[in-house]
């Protein structure tokens, strides 16, 4: 192939295309967009129970921060859910109270942690965790344990078409 033809050629350069994501397969560095705000994905948390998987993925616009919880059971669930105050100390109790609604315990159990981006520092840790909703479904309580300390979060439901991701630079 002489100059020219190099030049003048018609082939375009090839461009890897993005790689799709799904709520199973948010990576650090990704823009996840959500009651009309864009989050950037800051953190990511990889939880093994046994043979079980989930993730969390912390979300930052602004000063703001949220969870997105996703895992697949019988089929997808996704919860958004925000840090709270919440005193508690195990054993975790069957039920318990929170703004004047009661919750009872769906499941606990101890999980196995890998962290990306600003959550890398979990890498092989251990959590034990307590899973709470209220009568309807409609709220969450998440409870987990690292050392001595036991992080709250308080959250919803939401539905995979509520949410758009757009893949980051990996």
């Amino acid at each position: 192939m002489g100059l020219f033809s190099k030049l003048f050629s018609k082939k375009e350069q090839q461009r890897p295309a993005p790689k799709e994501r799904t709520t199973l397969s948010i990576a650090v560095g990704d823009i996840v967009t959500y009651d009309l705000r864009d989050y950037e994905v800051v953190g990511k948390i990889t939880y093994r129970d046994g043979s079980y998987e989930w993730y969390g993925y912390q979300l930052l616009e602004g000063r703001d921060t949220i969870w997105l919880s996703a895992e697949m059971d019988d089929e997808l669930e996704l919860g958004i859910y925000k840090k709270i105050q919440f005193p508690i100390t195990t054993p975790y109790p069957k039920e318990l109270t929170y703004d004047n609604q009661t919750y009872y315990l769906e499941e606990k159990g101890t999980a196995t942690v890998q962290g990306e981006g600003r959550s890398s520092n979990l890498k092989g840790a251990e959590t034990n965790y307590a899973d709470y909703s209220s009568d309807e479904g409609a709220h969450f309580l998440s409870f987990e344990s690292w050392g001595t300390e036991i992080e709250a979060s308080y959250g919803y439901p939401i539905e995979s078409y509520e949410l758009k991701i757009l893949a980051g630079t990996k």
